[in-house]
């Protein structure tokens, strides 16, 4: 699926959701279904700054076993927070971003964020917390576009 296709689902699974109780529900349960982080990623260098809860970012840079078109890698993220929203959040962004080229992950206009409504429901510190991750995010995939 492309990072369009992936926003589009996630977006109507919001839609399906008129009150925001139910959707911060919603991002719980994603928390909840996330594959914990490994220990030996929860360590300083991946905590990303910027973000009032503690969330561990590892991305890896996989080229083997991939089906990318052209043959290039893919950015695969990871994540773990010690706050259930923000993991929740996280989880939504791998969900869109991990498994793409650092190009893709780069080019992507990660329009979901505002279509479901998150930007403008979170607190200030947690909207500030997710522009951080995506600024890593993308930085990782910069940093693995420029070795490719």
């Amino acid at each position: 699926m492309t990072i369009n296709e992936i926003q589009d689902e996630i977006i109507a699974e919001f839609d399906g959701l008129d009150d925001w109780m139910d959707r911060y529900q919603m991002l719980i349960d994603m928390a909840g279904e996330q594959e914990p982080l490994a220990e030996q990623y929860k360590v300083e260098k991946n905590l990303i700054d910027g973000c009032q809860s503690r969330v561990w970012l590892q991305a890896d840079y996989v080229k083997e076993g991939t089906d990318a078109q052209n043959g290039e890698g893919v950015v695969i993220f990871q994540a773990e927070s010690d706050a259930l929203i923000v993991k929740g959040i996280v989880a939504l962004l791998i969900r869109v971003l991990s498994g793409h080229t650092p190009q893709e992950i780069l080019d992507a206009d990660l329009y979901f964020i505002d279509r479901i409504g998150l930007k403008e429901h979170l607190s200030p510190t947690r909207s500030n917390g997710l522009l951080a991750m995506v600024r890593q995010m993308r930085m990782y995939a910069l940093a693995f576009g420029s070795k490719a």
